[in-house]
């Protein structure tokens, strides 16, 4: 971004997103805002192995109906439908549907549904498929049949849950989850996490969340993971409850939109992030902004290695007051002498293209040039 061009809500801010289906919406609607996005998938959705299996699971609902079908994902629902129409068996799918009482696990879920031309019978109002079970069970499930479109961590005990109460159930399987399409990507934003180097890490979906904290302890980096999210150091933010509860089982409290959606997923990380003054002062020379990877200074971005950006924080916490040259010392990561402090003081100045923001004080150290009232706010 150039002096001259009008920054967006979250110029200067880092997000990483570890969605890997939709992401793409995610990521241009952060970058719209100006933000820089870090997109490392933490798992990816892999159609299942034997395509075989799901048509000859389609042929045997065709020619044994249920009374109930279970529709727990919108991307499962729409390739089963898919999957049905390349094998010429679609409409008559369709017209198996028509005939059931459909129940969607949530919103997404009952689009799905509609977009096929079908109306759900019923809609989890939690969007957890042990919601549909509760249902189920309190309707009276003994001799029914239940076809279920399983999803990526499904529960095979909720299933058990219905058998136990009369019902007989099939699972249909239509993807899996798979590996991270690039562990080390994946490595790299957990250490950034970690340090603090981006502003906020996005997630959509249980699994992909479950997946960050089991790669971050393959690494060695759960503590300092879950220490970073547990400070707030680093914004957390989660789709819904449902994506949300592998932090909840941490005691984290991640940040969760009112609507479970997209959009208000974006739009409270944007409102969040954007309220989050608590590394800002005003400066000589506009308002200076601390963000994970960047600074701004009166609108303009300044991206900044660990080390200025360390030694700038140390002098915006002080709020105008000398901060030693020992004690910015004791944040250089990697540093052992105070002719590192000075180095860095060096390539601060020079990347923010204002050296009299950053003021030497004779024997004492470092200080900012703000505003004689300037106090962090």
């Amino acid at each position: 971004m150039t002096a001259n061009s009008k920054p967006g809500p979250l110029s200067g801010c880092t997000i990483a997103v570890t969605a890997h289906r939709r992401a793409d919406d995610l990521i241009a609607s952060f970058e719209r805002r100006g933000a820089k996005v870090l997109h490392a998938p933490t798992l990816q959705i892999t159609p299942v192995a034997d395509d075989h299996a799901l048509i000859e699971a389609t042929r045997r609902v065709i020619a044994n109906p249920p009374d109930d079908v279970v529709v727990t994902t919108a991307v499962g629902f729409r390739g089963w439908i898919e999957a049905a129409d390349t094998a010429g068996l679609a409409a008559d799918l369709l017209v198996t549907l028509e005939q059931s009482r459909i129940l969607a696990r949530g919103p997404k879920a009952r689009g799905a549904i509609r977009a096929a031309g079908l109306v759900e019978h019923w809609s989890a109002r939690s969007e957890t498929t042990i919601e549909v079970v509760e249902w189920l069970r309190a309707q009276g499930v003994s001799g029914r049949k239940i076809v279920v479109q399983l999803h990526g961590l499904s529960d095979p005990g909720l299933m058990d849950t219905l058998r136990g109460a009369g019902a007989s159930v099939r699972g249909l399987e239509v993807y899996r989850w798979g590996p991270a399409p690039d562990p080390v990507i994946v490595e790299r934003m957990i250490g950034q996490v970690c340090t603090g180097a981006v502003d906020a890490v996005v997630h959509t979906s249980a699994p992909g969340a479950q997946a960050m904290l089991d790669a971050a302890a393959l690494n060695g980096q759960y503590d300092a993971l879950v220490s970073a999210l547990r400070t707030g150091r680093v914004l957390n933010a989660c789709v819904g409850p449902v994506t949300a509860a592998p932090f909840h089982h941490l005691g984290l409290e991640p940040l969760v939109p009112d609507r479970y959606r997209l959009g208000a997923l974006i739009r409270i990380v944007t409102d969040r992030l954007t309220d989050d003054n608590a590394r800002s002062i005003d400066t000589e020379f506009g308002q200076l902004v601390i963000r994970g990877g960047a600074a701004v200074l009166d609108g303009v971005v300044l991206p900044l290695g660990p080390g200025p950006r360390a030694v700038l924080a140390a002098l915006v916490a002080a709020g105008g007051d000398v901060v030693s040259r020992p004690d910015l010392l004791a944040v250089l990561p990697g540093a052992e002498d105070v002719h590192a402090v000075e180095v860095t003081v060096n390539r601060l100045r020079t990347a923010v293209g204002r050296p009299e923001l950053v003021r030497t004080v004779v024997r004492r150290g470092y200080r900012l040039a703000v505003e004689p009232a300037g106090v962090p706010s």
